[in-house]
């Protein structure tokens, strides 16, 4: 049996007030919390008491990677988290544990194959060229949040998903009110239940189309919609995965807005990455590992047993978080970690999680965030923010950072 003794003694709990931060700067807090030891204690701002936080790269891999370690436990207990609201719905993919999390999985597979997002990249590459194509005639200045990163990454994973065109403002509302603790517990939870409600009708309809005869894959909400016919999952399982999906899908508009930022702060960087087209893939890889996708850190699991980690006991039943923005810079993995380097190699960042909750829709993010930055780095002649940098704002409340907007000019 694992016993704490004197070298194990419990770190202090650190209180994480998780700051609503402007640019692209590393959050202080959780530097600090780096610093203080491979695992360490945590109060974030909501729910009850403390969690433990696992930052060094290969003790994340470990715990995210481990069965002993629980997601569906999490459901029981009120842990400490960023959120004022409990973002999933009952029966959520990312609240699974294998073998329903590997089951649920598996009814949407097929969209998220790399034949299946390469299948849209025809018609995404053709969406953005209409937006960058409006952008361009109506000329200088624009916001590129408002008119390219919002729209764009909305359009695709809608089209993914088998949402109409008409219904996907208020798609993307109900979405950008789940993602943000700004205006509350309430508005946050009451815009779940209306997307909830509205994907389970969309599934009660029977989505899109499921597939033809030459192998083409339908759309998210008829495969699920087919799983559920089959009784491969409940109607409520199937609202759980397509709720998530949906939401995931929109943080590209963040996470490439981190990279418009970093491209416009740095133009030796875009310069050299407009010259050498080569570079664009490791670029891109390096820019995933650099940004900071979310403020504090994502979704927590639950012991089931005791596990040492990094010299610590977790006892079961106790709370740990696993920060992939820390393994992302863990210099033991990453040499200057806190430097861009385009052509970093090797650069296994674990910005798309790690081990049974790997994104699913990893190489559709890839996919959008390639497109757009192409697309800033060859339509637009000298792009430049077209407000001093220090006027730019960062979503308040955001549990995604990213720009409120990025106004910005060309010759």
């Amino acid at each position: 049996m694992l016993k704490d003794g004197p070298a194990t003694s419990r770190p202090p709990v650190t209180h994480w007030p998780a700051l609503d931060l402007d640019g692209v700067d590393f959050d202080p807090v959780l530097a600090e919390l780096m610093r203080a030891g491979p695992i360490t204690r945590i109060k974030l701002p909501n729910g009850s008491g403390w969690a433990w936080l696992v930052c060094r790269y290969d003790d994340v891999r470990m715990v995210a990677n481990d069965p002993r370690f629980s997601r569906k436990l999490v459901m029981e207990h009120d842990v400490t988290r960023l959120a004022p609201h409990f973002i999933p719905a009952p029966g959520a993919v990312s609240f699974e544990d294998p073998p329903d999390h590997t089951r649920l999985r598996r009814t949407i597979a097929a969209a998220f194959t790399t034949a299946g997002v390469e299948r849209l990249r025809t018609r995404a590459q053709r969406m953005l060229d209409e937006l960058v194509d409006a952008i361009l005639r109506d000329g200088p200045p624009a916001d590129l949040t408002e008119r390219l990163l919002a729209p764009f990454p909305l359009a695709v994973v809608c089209e993914l998903m088998g949402i109409p065109a008409e219904d996907r403002p208020e798609v993307h509302e109900w979405t950008t009110m789940i993602l943000s603790s700004a205006q509350g517990a309430e508005r946050s939870e009451q815009a779940k239940t209306r997307m909830c409600a509205y994907l389970g009708e969309r599934l009660r309809a029977g989505g899109g189309a499921t597939g033809d005869d030459d192998g083409e894959v339908g759309d998210v909400i008829g495969l699920l919609a087919r799983a559920v016919e089959t009784g491969e999952v409940t109607e409520e399982e199937a609202v759980g995965v397509a709720l998530l999906v949906q939401i995931g899908g929109e943080a590209v508009t963040n996470n490439v807005g981190n990279m418009v930022y970093i491209l416009l702060t740095r133009p030796e960087l875009m310069d050299k990455l407009r010259a050498t087209p080569d570079l664009r893939p490791s670029a891109l890889n390096e820019l995933l590992r650099y940004i900071p996708h979310r403020n504090s850190v994502g979704l927590s699991r639950i012991a089931l047993e005791d596990v040492e980690v990094a010299g610590q006991v977790i006892r079961a039943g106790e709370a740990v978080y696993v920060s992939y923005l820390a393994a992302n810079r863990d210099p033991e993995v990453f040499p200057e970690p806190d430097e861009i380097l385009p052509d970093r190699t090797p650069n296994a960042h674990v910005s798309f999680g790690y081990g049974p909750h790997f994104c699913p829709g990893n190489m559709l993010a890839r996919l959008e965030s390639e497109l757009l930055v192409n697309a800033l780095l060859d339509r637009f002649p000298d792009p430049r923010f077209a407000v001093p940098v220090e006027e730019l704002g960062w979503r308040p409340g955001a549990l995604i950072r990213g720009p409120e907007a990025l106004p910005v000019t060309w010759s």
